[in-house]
């Protein structure tokens, strides 16, 4: 009887041996993990579970640093790259995207083949076989030649002869296998996936006779969240730098909510959102995305926004409604009565609130707040400069001083620049901004003038054409005949009064209260000076007329 015993145990291990011998899926395509994994995350669509048998025949498994990696891919190692569209919200759907990057001077044509690129050579000249792999003369093997394969149950799967890779994703306990050529995309939805970081893991295998080659592993870290992902962009006009969340007071700043729905989860959803600016203006409630908002003190503000979304949920689990009190011990509480109340039945299409945050820490500061160019003058010099014309612009600006102005000269189109010029401005304007910008321009022809004053904290700008006119213009031949006439009246003007000064001298004596030649000399003389000042300007700053003209850069 012993014996028997004996025997039967030993055929029990016998049978039981293929069965510890054999490995689940678990355990080739992921790490260690812990027990009862697969129990926290409810069942993918179409995804198997990772407890499954793996069929290492057809599918072979290599540890981390197993030599024969070196060899599963010629010319080189295969490189996968793994994205997602993450983070995603509960509900939303997932994309993951797997891209091969093969080595040097390979790639894949049209029909699947990886082939080298043209003019590649080797260390011994020009490659005399253009294919790293030819897919398609492998078909012509009776397993591949019928467009199916056998899967590892047993049964044909759909298998075309241009889907040379396999990628096995492994996820939440759960894997899916797809074939494909160099590149291809995943998409899970992730109402049944519990909020938290996860891991995606891939491996990928090559085509090889009946078998496949595993080329790549590659594995990547996303998020599935129950709370919207928000982020807000803020701009302003004449602000210097809005990254470092700085910007001007008294001038509006653009706030723009960009929501992360690659899967437009939300385009049927109606969304609010609530800003409170921190400068004890109130709380604003918009359905727009972008709204405007402006600071009038200076100061750092805290930013606070609230995005609301109404989007499809999870029905709240009935609660049961408490038993009837019964006024004898002797009466039994009827079991229908632990039924669930009428209005507390879930409706099959139920939805729930769901909120993203914002924050941030804004500072408010003083700028520039516009710069405008009030008149623009030709600037006439002794010895007249045609290449070199010069051209003063009287500018004005509101807000801070500007420390700093800057012109840029470029073509008709403001396209092409042909000068930049910086100065400080480091002259005492006192409480009023009125400064002249002196430029010069490479002879006649239309330009774009780009001009902007700058603090630490603000840049203003504002453009303008400038025509300048050549020698042969009509408006310089007008000036020039204009400029003649004036000329020849100042010098008869001048004439007459020496003949007047002559016939005075030779003429009798006259008491001098009744003499008026003075008076009529200084005018003639003031009408000389005058017209001898246009065509010889110089320095007139000693003129007070000028007392109040700004300064020239």
């Amino acid at each position: 009887m012993e014996c028997l015993y004996c025997f039967l145990g030993f055929l029990l291990l016998a049978a039981r041996l293929p069965l510890d011998a054999a490995k689940r899926v678990h355990d080739v395509l992921s790490n260690e993990r812990p027990s009862g994994y697969m129990r926290e995350h409810k069942q993918l669509h179409g995804w198997s579970s990772d407890e499954n048998d793996w069929n290492e025949k057809l599918y072979p498994v290599w540890k981390r640093g197993d030599s024969r990696w070196k060899n599963s891919w010629r010319g080189g190692r295969v490189q996968a790259l793994l994205t997602s569209d993450a983070p995603a919200l509960v509900g939303s759907t997932i994309t993951f995207a797997v891209n091969l990057v093969f080595p040097r001077c390979q790639q894949e044509d049209a029909s699947g083949n990886i082939v080298y690129e043209k003019n590649y050579r080797n260390d011994t000249g020009p490659s005399p076989d253009p294919y790293v792999y030819n897919w398609t003369a492998w078909t012509e093997d009776s397993d591949w030649g019928n467009g199916t394969r056998q899967g590892h149950h047993g049964k044909p799967s759909p298998h075309p002869t241009k889907w040379n890779f396999v990628f096995v994703f492994h996820t939440l306990g759960q894997y899916f296998q797809k074939s494909g050529q160099c590149s291809v995309r995943v998409s899970i939805n992730t109402a049944n996936v519990t909020p938290g970081p996860q891991i995606m893991e891939v491996t990928v295998y090559r085509r090889y006779r009946r078998a496949y080659v595993p080329i790549a592993k590659v594995k990547d870290v996303y998020v599935v969240t129950d709370q919207i992902p928000v982020f807000v962009t803020m701009s302003q006009k004449n602000s210097r730098n809005s990254s470092d969340e700085t910007f001007l007071k008294d001038l509006p700043i653009t706030f723009d909510v960009l929501i992360h729905d690659p899967r437009h989860f939300l385009n049927e959803s109606a969304i609010y959102y609530k800003w409170n600016f921190g400068d004890n203006t109130g709380l604003f409630v918009s359905n727009n995305h972008t709204l405007n908002h402006t600071y009038v003190l200076n100061g750092t503000f805290s930013l606070n926004l609230t995005v609301q979304a109404t989007v499809p949920g999870p029905c709240p689990s009935p609660s049961p409604r408490p038993p009837k009190t019964t006024p004898s011990l002797d009466s039994p509480v009827p079991a229908g009565d632990n039924a669930l109340e009428p209005r507390e039945i879930p409706d099959e299409n139920c939805h729930i609130n769901r909120y993203g945050y914002f924050k941030a820490t804004i500072t408010i500061v003083e700028g520039i707040l516009e710069v405008n160019i009030i008149q623009v003058t030709d600037v006439l010099m002794p010895v007249p400069q045609p290449d070199n014309p010069l051209v003063d612009f009287v500018v004005t600006c509101q807000g801070s001083i500007p420390t700093e102005v800057c012109t840029v000269i470029s073509d008709p189109t403001c396209q092409v620049t042909q000068n930049t010029v910086c100065d400080p401005v480091d002259m005492d304007l006192g409480d009023m901004c009125l400064l002249t910008v002196r430029r010069a321009f490479g002879g006649p022809g239309t330009y774009c003038m780009n001009l902007t004053l700058g603090d630490d904290g603000s840049l203003a700008l504002t453009s303008t054409l400038v025509s300048i006119p050549g020698r042969g213009d009509p408006d310089s031949l007008l000036r020039m005949a204009n400029g003649t006439l004036v000329f020849v009246g100042c010098m008869a003007i001048f004439v007459t009064v020496i003949a007047l000064l002559v016939y005075k001298k030779h003429k009798e004596y006259k008491p001098i209260e009744n003499n008026t030649r003075i008076v009529v000399r200084g005018k003639g003389l003031h009408v000389f000076l005058n017209c001898a000042k246009m065509f010889f300007p110089g320095n007139q700053e000693k003129d007070p007329l000028l007392k109040n003209q700004p300064a020239i850069l």
